[in-house]
């Protein structure tokens, strides 16, 4: 399968997933995808002199499977003698599972690279999560930002095999005679991603378009490239009105209204995932108030109060 080594390369070269002498740590699951993906960087550590390290979780919520992955995963890094980093999170709760085992994931990830001094970490989405991830935040309604999707390369993480069909990935394992664990849990049809993959898109793929993962999978690019040149605006708008006004604020598009208010939160709150639609709404509500008196807005531990045409964000 050497055609599927060049898209990566040439991937490369179009995203700048890495440099000669890279340093990569690599997420393994031990799923078919992350098997693939550190074959890949293995078969071209050579080529770039790349320096790599695996990381894995093992969550522990597939009891005696959960353990086999780990197990696999540890013999992977023996053969290719990798050293390898594993984490064994103690999850105490199921509410926002997903939610949490992505924070606990990427959190791992980025500890490791730094404390070991690595550039990049190398994680193993391929075109049809990309796919699946589209259809889900515009079925749970989403704004650019979100329908973005992933990106080839956000800051320290590459996807080298985000524009890879899952098909062509489990054909690569195939012909290189290489093993994988599969996670029951992805042929469930209690998470949303699963009913996705395993209903919504076959059922579109036979009735109205057979290349619909690609169709997504490129819409995400597009949109994520409009988003780019967007946020770039509205960050140099920002930085131009330091201090904000009511009057300066709705002189704006509206689109760059929002994420002037979300940069601003952004400065007094770390983590703005939390802060939605609705948030941004009511602080819009009180900038455009004709009311004589003072405007107050208070969420998520924040308040934004707006003193004429004054407007201040600080913590509770």
């Amino acid at each position: 399968m050497k055609n599927l080594l060049k898209k990566i390369q040439t991937a490369s070269r179009q995203y700048g997933f890495w440099d000669a002498g890279s340093k990569i740590i690599v997420g393994v699951s031990g799923g078919p995808d992350s098997a693939c993906l550190l074959d890949i960087l293995v078969r071209l550590q050579k080529t770039y002199a790349f320096e790599l390290r695996i990381a894995h979780i093992n969550y522990g919520l597939r009891g005696k499977d959960s353990l086999a992955d780990e197990k696999f995963v540890r013999e992977l890094a023996a053969k290719h003698s990798l050293i390898i980093d594993v984490l064994r999170p103690k999850i105490t709760s199921s509410k926002n599972l997903e939610s949490r085992l992505r924070d606990i994931r990427y959190g791992f990830f980025e500890k490791v690279r730094q404390k070991n001094r690595f550039d990049l970490v190398a994680v193993a989405h391929n075109l049809d999560d990309q796919a699946e991830t589209l259809l889900m935040r515009l079925m749970r309604g989403s704004g650019l930002a979100g329908l973005s999707a992933m990106k080839f390369k956000n800051g320290n993480i590459i996807r080298p095999l985000l524009a890879i069909p899952r098909q062509e990935i489990t054909d690569y394992l195939k012909s290189r005679g290489l093993e994988s664990r599969i996670d029951k849990t992805n042929l469930e049809s209690d998470f949303l991603r699963n009913k996705v993959r395993h209903g919504l898109i076959p059922y579109i793929e036979n009735n109205y378009n057979p290349d619909i993962k690609k169709t997504l999978s490129d819409s995400a690019v597009s949109i994520a490239e409009d988003n780019s040149f967007i946020n770039d605006f509205a960050e140099k708008t920002f930085q131009t009105y330091r201090e904000l006004s009511a009057k300066k604020i709705l002189a704006l598009h509206p689109a760059i209204q929002r994420r002037v208010l979300r940069l601003a939160i952004a400065e007094k709150k770390q983590n703005i995932r939390d802060i939605g639609m609705s948030h941004i709404e009511e602080m819009l509500k009180a900038i455009r108030s004709t009311k004589g008196k003072n405007q107050d807005v208070t969420f998520k531990g924040l308040k934004m109060s707006r003193k004429g045409d004054k407007i201040t964000i600080s913590k509770l």
